[in-house]
């Protein structure tokens, strides 16, 4: 089975899309349609922005989905059996799978996008990589610190990102680092993503996500925060609500797709951090490459 998934903020660059763009009139037509929803130009900043532009929360998301969907849409090999998407990339992916149109679903990363972006601003905090650690060891440390900070991102065995306040990162750093963890690295990112800190933001997503139609889906999305597939709309829309201040559960997510037959894994979007992951989960005897 053929599973394709979709990345999340950080896989921007500048220059991104502008292939698709040159390359295809259907993909034109969604650029466009991009910037009048969006209400500034998109385009330009993708194809021409600096990366301090591209950096941006409110930039980053819809950036990314837009390359993503807009990839999907135009590739002739698409054909999905599930779906999932890192993050942000859960919209993508259910854009791919039909549960929402492009327009609501970019609709609804730019609610989220300028909610996060906001909340960052209230709470200003951050995120580290702690690398070398089983999500245990990690668990088990976190719950000893009084401070705010909580696993966010259970990207591959060994490889779990934390997310919390500045104070509470940095006293989880120091203390994973005296537990063997072979780094502990700081991200430059706008806040602490995946945490209690993004709650405001949840409110606000809420409020969106249950004003929109969902329609119901070609194939199931196996969703961030259980890990499972569903292709139930009222299942979809709570775990969406629920994942901007739940951890992503990317390595479950992999395993159990592979578990229930998926042996092709299909990035679409830009960079190629998703399929290095699933090589790190599932091993190298599955084909994970790029759209």
């Amino acid at each position: 089975m053929k599973a394709y998934i979709f990345p999340g903020q950080g896989a921007q660059f500048s220059g991104m899309g502008k292939d698709l763009y040159d390359g295809s009139p259907k993909a034109k037509d969604m650029f466009h349609r991009a910037n009048e929803i969006l209400g500034f130009d998109i385009t330009r900043v993708m194809f021409e922005g600096t990366d301090e532009e591209l950096k941006q929360t409110n930039v980053t998301q819809p950036a990314i989905f837009l390359h993503s969907v807009v990839l999907a849409e135009v590739s002739h090999e698409f054909q999905p059996e599930m779906v999932a998407g890192h993050s942000l990339g859960e919209f993508s992916a259910l854009v791919a799978n039909r549960a929402l149109s492009f327009e609501d679903g970019l609709l609804l990363v730019a609610v989220r996008a300028n909610a996060m972006q906001k909340a960052c601003e209230v709470n200003p905090s951050t995120m580290a990589a702690i690398l070398g650690l089983e999500d245990s060891v990690v668990e088990a440390v976190l719950q000893d610190i009084d401070a705010l900070v909580v696993p966010a991102n259970y990207n591959s065995p060994g490889q779990l990102v934390i997310s919390g306040s500045f104070e509470g990162v940095e006293i989880a750093c120091a203390r994973l680092k005296e537990a063997g963890a072979k780094r502990a690295l700081v991200l430059q990112v706008g806040g602490a993503f995946h945490s209690p800190l993004m709650d405001p933001a949840k409110h606000e997503l809420q409020k969106a996500i249950l004003q929109t139609k969902f329609s119901n889906p070609i194939c199931p999305v196996y969703q961030n925060v259980d890990a499972q597939p569903t292709s139930d709309i009222s299942q979809i829309k709570t775990n969406l609500i629920a994942q901007l201040t739940a951890p992503v559960k990317w390595t479950q997510l992999i395993q159990n797709m592979a578990k229930d037959g998926a042996t092709e894994f299909v990035e679409c979007g830009p960079g190629k951090v998703l399929q290095g992951l699933v090589k790190k989960i599932v091993g190298n005897e599955v084909n994970a490459h790029s759209i």
